[in-house]
């Protein structure tokens, strides 16, 4: 599951070498001229899943979605043992042949085209919907683990930048300028600065200002390059819900005058990792939640207020997806109950898609709901689903009004049901808001 992103002024500025921007006014379109509704495409999503950039038009969520993130890039130490940007998966990135049952506008790309796959069928659905940007994810659990040899140096931050710029905006991939128009920006999914995140991961006390100085750097070349197209590039970072892992990674009250905005990980507050039933995305804590810390949408977005972020620049994430358990005792309808193991999933065990998870209401689930928490879930006696229906993200876009926050980020598109049904929710929710 997606997880969580990237989270003072004099010290920092001792730091700077004096080729690098000062810290200053933000470059960033700030500033919540409507909520903006941002959701993830899986990159891998095109083989067992099935999910084709097509479907993202198919579905209605392309008329309600302002950024797409291509989730993921790799940031990893080429030949000559520099970190840069690097395709994950080149076949379905840009070489993977498009038919036209499969295409977004229903043509075969030419064999001749040097940009296939998911990257010109981006492109294709931008062309249709012109109000649309992409931006490249780069890192996320798997792809982390460079991210710290890369900013603790000036040079390394400028190579590392410069690589993504050259592949993802100027388009250097296949051919010369091949996938330029086809990103709108970067969005950092560096998992954790400073903590833990996947196994073997670098990780250094120096990652919390290192992670400033990245940003930094990502925006002075993204405004450089921008100067020379007259265009505005985004730069988005993912930033984490544990209060520990704020705290040691992320110079709050700093990156925002970098970034256009921060999503926020409002998901995986709990999970089939722990053996007793709880909310996984819940906006408040529940009462009787017997889990220390505690964890909750508001738990998450108080602690960065407090630490100075800028309330319309937190984009609050949100699941297409279920936890689940099972072997649970029936006590409270299963809710903060032990249980024996992960449900049963389709992909990986305790969790599975939303529209997979919404089909167990006609087979002996029951749906409950904490309307004063914010979370609802399932249950069938032995079995326990956490539940983000659209009556759920409903209550989470009026949370988002409420405390003027900027928007609603999802992960990811293909656990939506065919006809869109969470993102309507969403989208409507907002408009209405």
């Amino acid at each position: 599951m997606k997880s969580a992103r990237p989270l003072l002024l004099a010290l920092v500025l001792l730091l700077l070498p004096a080729s690098a921007p000062a810290l200053g006014a933000p470059s960033g379109d700030h500033g919540r001229s409507h909520a903006k509704v941002v959701g993830y495409f899986i990159e891998w999503g095109i083989y067992g899943r099935q999910y084709f950039v097509k479907n993202v038009a198919t579905s209605g969520s392309a008329s309600r979605l302002d950024v797409i993130n291509y989730a993921f890039a790799n940031v990893a130490p080429d030949a000559s043992g520099n970190v840069v940007c690097q395709l994950a998966d080149p076949w379905a990135d840009y070489q993977r042949p498009v038919s036209a049952e499969e295409s977004v506008d229903g043509k075969t790309v030419p064999a001749t085209d040097p940009l296939q796959g998911n990257f010109q069928q981006l492109q294709a659905l931008k062309a249709l919907y012109p109000g649309l940007k992409v931006d490249i994810s780069l890192g996320g659990f798997t792809f982390s683990k460079y991210f710290s040899q890369a900013a603790a140096t000036q040079q390394g931050r400028e190579q590392l930048v410069s690589s993504c710029i050259d592949m993802f905006i100027k388009g250097n991939i296949g051919a010369p300028g091949a996938a330029a128009g086809v990103f709108d920006g970067i969005d950092i999914d560096w998992e954790w600065p400073g903590s833990e995140g996947n196994a073997g991961n670098i990780i250094s006390p120096a990652d919390k200002q290192n992670n400033t100085l990245l940003l930094a750097e990502f925006r002075r070349q993204l405004d450089r390059y921008g100067k020379q197209t007259k265009h505005h590039y985004l730069l988005t970072q993912f930033l984490p819900a544990a209060p520990a892992k704020i705290d040691a990674g992320f110079e709050v009250s700093k990156i925002f005058h970098y970034l256009d905005f921060g999503t926020v990980q409002g998901y995986d507050l709990h999970g089939p990792w722990e053996s007793t039933t709880n909310h996984q995305s819940n906006i408040f804590t529940a009462r009787g939640d017997p889990s220390s810390p505690r964890f909750s949408i508001d738990d998450t977005v108080r602690t960065y207020l407090r630490r100075g972020a800028p309330s319309e620049d937190l984009v609050i994430g949100v699941p297409f997806y279920s936890h689940g358990w099972t072997g649970v005792s029936p006590t409270n309808h299963g809710l903060f109950q032990p249980s024996t193991a992960a449900a049963p999933g389709t992909w990986e065990a305790g969790s599975e898609d939303y529209k997979v998870a919404k089909t167990f209401l006609g087979s002996g689930f029951t749906r409950y709901e904490d309307r004063r928490a914010g979370a609802a879930w399932l249950f069938d006696g032995t079995t326990f689903w956490t539940f983000d229906d659209p009556r759920v993200m409903t209550q989470k876009t009026r949370y988002v009004d409420d405390n003027d926050l900027g928007g609603i980020m999802f992960w990811e598109l293909s656990g939506d049901t065919a006809d869109g049904e969470l993102i309507h929710a969403i989208s409507n929710g907002l408009a209405h808001d």
